[in-house]
């Protein structure tokens, strides 16, 4: 047994594993259930007594060398050291951090203001909780008209004395805060958040973003608001970009009119997102009704203007041809990944 204990003990120290695995196997043979020292204690019970007082003090101190022998290069492996040198080899590139992007409709936002500052255009932010003064009133929404209808507004108070408070169905309340608090000339763009009690679709959603925008100055005409909006088009999709005005009718401008343009999707060929028409509706636009001037302080006689509004999320679909506007708020980092390459 003497024999034994020392050819072991001789195997121990000489013992240098390179892996994990070796380590494990030593631990198997050597401390296991079914191991050496397990199998030398049971023959220790069969000796005399007189090898037992020689005996028992070199096992335990075998016993006690594995053990301190395995212990030591565990630890060392979980410091990532193997036999006092690197586990990984420091030669190897590393393996870097992974960059993020602007979300694609941050990207569009930012271009938008862009092409818009070209032309003079400020930028203006108001609240996102409005009270019925700014959100409808003020710009020529009668009583009874639709969009006060809880079908398409979220309430946050319904108040019949002092108004009602919601989320603002668009960001056209900035440009009445801006009247308010000053005189023409104004030319400035709005954009930000908004809501709407719409079911969601692949075309629709409880929350968008619209770049509202409006002008006011002497002889401001219908002619500027045309070539204002045609420049912005032909900068965002490029020349050869088709646009069409359509007759439309909206409470705060007169006239008003709804802008397309050609689908770049389908090159007129026609596809689900035109309608097959060849056409993608973007914008409303007008020439600001007198009444919304004149709520707002302002001389319609002396001043006019025109204004604007488009979502972002319409304008980003077509630009990089993303059907399902669904997309922009489910977070899907395979989604996201896409726009990676983009300037940020």
């Amino acid at each position: 047994m003497q024999e034994k204990i020392t050819q072991y003990t001789s195997e121990i120290n000489t013992f240098q594993p390179k892996s994990v695995d070796e380590l494990e196997a030593f631990r198997i043979r050597f401390l296991g259930t079914k191991g050496i020292i397990k199998d030398l204690f049971d023959e220790f019970k069969t000796v005399t007594p007189e090898e037992k007082r020689l005996l028992g003090k070199v096992l335990n101190e075998f016993k006690k060398l594995a053990e301190e022998k395995h212990q030591s290069f565990k630890e060392q492996f979980e410091s990532g050291v193997q036999a006092g040198e690197a586990k990984q080899d420091l030669s190897l590139p590393g393996e870097g951090f992974e960059t993020g992007s602007r979300h694609p409709l941050s990207l569009v936002r930012k271009e938008i203001i862009e092409i818009f500052k070209k032309l003079g255009f400020n930028v203006a932010e108001g609240p996102e909780i409005e009270d019925d003064w700014h959100n409808f009133s003020a710009l020529n929404f009668p009583e009874e008209h639709p969009a006060r209808d809880m079908q398409d507004t979220f309430f946050i108070k319904k108040d019949a004395e002092n108004g009602d408070i919601a989320l603002r169905t668009h960001t056209s309340s900035v440009q009445v805060r801006m009247m308010e608090n000053g005189q023409p000339p104004f030319r400035a763009i709005m954009p930000g958040r908004v809501y709407r009690n719409e079911a969601i679709s692949a075309r629709a959603h409880c929350f968008f973003h619209q770049v509202e925008g409006l002008y006011v100055d002497e002889n401001v005409s219908f002619a500027d608001l045309k070539q204002t909006l045609f420049y912005f088009v032909q900068e965002l999709y490029g020349e050869g970009t088709k646009v069409r005005f359509r007759p439309s009718y909206f409470p705060f401008t007169e006239p008003s009119a709804e802008m397309d343009v050609s689908c770049s999707i389908c090159k007129g060929a026609g596809c689900q997102m035109c309608k097959h028409s060849g056409w993608v509706e973007i914008l409303g636009c007008g020439m600001v009704d007198p009444n919304v001037l004149e709520n707002c302080g302002i001389d319609s006689k002396k001043f006019t203007g025109y204004a604007f509004g488009m979502g972002i999320e319409r304008i980003t679909n077509l630009k990089y041809q993303i059907r399902d506007l669904r997309l922009f708020s489910e977070n899907d980092v395979r989604f996201l990944k896409q726009f990676q390459s983009e300037l940020i």
